[in-house]
């Protein structure tokens, strides 16, 4: 892989200090899994920190000795020479509290019980993630993020991360995401969460004690998800009207080669990601709404906000449209914000945040070398 960051391995850290979240819930311990790439400068001003979407986590760049084919999920954006560039900046890429890679979750074993927390793991927010960030950076002796970088749900931990902390953030990079989720994002949350709770082999959130999957509800979950990830432009350019066995087969088995792809990737998720993960996550992306303690009024909230901002959006992306980007942007200027914004032209939907562009790229790095430029002088 050229430029690639190389062969990583993840770090662990311990946090037992508990963690009040936002439900009330408190966890009094937990740890969270992360990577780092790139070398931490003596001033310690050159650390980025990356926020992962719905169902990333925390292998964000390069390769793992033991399984090569493990590309990190980001590392066409992240390494040497590229967009954030590892030869200027200390880059961390972490599992949030919930996840199902490492961190504390659903999944993990509860010490007081002996159990898999299951259904008992609190529903965690976006501030609830910052937070947990937050005692990271202090851990890694980070005072100051040189920028927080995210796209979707990871964009709204960075700008979480300007009214959380906006004296320990000088930049951040809000890709693809919005100020709150609509209601018609809201109903395809909930429609694929109850796939997963009507699921028989759920049980409740406490399927690990039966040794059973909800693998149907996961799938049709991340199938009903992919079809929002993409756009029309894209299904058309991939798959058309394309038949998987070239006619017609009169039956309800598979059929069109986007019927076979959806099921492909349903499959694929409901055999390494975690329900109730699945179920925290999408319930976090419903509950971001920094507006809300403000009347709905989004320049209040975001007069708190300190850092320099680059807001991108994507013509297709029609799950976090270009208008809610231009919203962030609006409300920045408010507060006479400085913000500078990209709308990209791109046919791959939301996924275009992962895909690799050249006028993407170049927005990228142009905005990460003027970062670079503070800290070289």
């Amino acid at each position: 892989m050229d430029n690639s960051v190389g062969i990583v391995s993840a770090q662990r850290a311990q946090f037992d200090t508990p963690l009040l979240c936002k439900s009330g819930v408190v966890l009094p311990r937990y740890e969270l899994v992360y990577e780092t790439y790139g070398t931490l400068n003596a001033d310690r001003s050159n650390a980025v920190l990356i926020c992962h979407a719905l169902s990333g986590h925390h292998h964000v760049a390069g390769i793992y000795a033991d399984d090569p084919r493990n590309i990190g999920w980001w590392d066409n954006l992240i390494g040497s020479g590229k967009p954030i560039d590892t030869d200027k900046f200390f880059v961390i890429g972490l599992n949030n509290l919930g996840g199902c890679h490492g961190s504390t979750g659903p999944s993990s074993i509860d010490t007081a019980s002996g159990q898999p927390y299951g259904a008992s793991f609190p529903l965690v927010t976006v501030e609830d993630w910052v937070e947990s960030q937050s005692r990271l950076a202090d851990q890694l002796g980070i005072q100051q993020f040189a920028a927080v970088i995210g796209g979707s749900l990871g964009g709204m931990q960075a700008m979480q991360w300007s009214l959380s902390y906006p004296e320990r953030v000088r930049h951040v990079l809000a890709i693809a995401t919005a100020p709150h989720l609509t209601a018609e994002n809201i109903a395809f949350n909930d429609v694929a969460r109850n796939a997963i709770l009507t699921d028989p082999d759920f049980y409740g959130g406490n399927f690990y004690r039966h040794g059973v999957v909800p693998t149907r509800g996961l799938r049709l979950a991340r199938m009903l998800g992919h079809i929002t990830y993409l756009s029309d432009d894209a299904m058309a350019d991939k798959f058309g009207r394309s038949l998987r066995s070239g006619k017609l087969g009169y039956s309800y088995d598979i059929e069109f080669e986007i019927e076979s792809y959806l099921r492909y990737q349903g499959d694929k998720f409901a055999a390494y990601f975690d329900a109730n993960t699945y179920l925290l996550m999408t319930k976090a992306l419903d509950y971001f709404d920094p507006a809300r303690a403000f009347d709905g009024n989004l320049n209040r909230a975001f007069a708190a906000a300190q850092a320099k901002f680059l807001v991108v959006s994507f013509t297709t992306d029609w799950r976090f449209a270009p208008q809610r980007s231009r919203e962030i942007v609006r409300a920045l200027l408010h507060n006479k914000r400085d913000v500078s914004y990209a709308e990209i032209s791109s046919n791959h939907g939301h996924d275009s945040f992962l895909m690799e562009d050249a006028h993407y790229f170049e927005v990228m790095r142009n905005y990460m070398n003027t970062i670079a430029q503070e800290f070289a002088a």
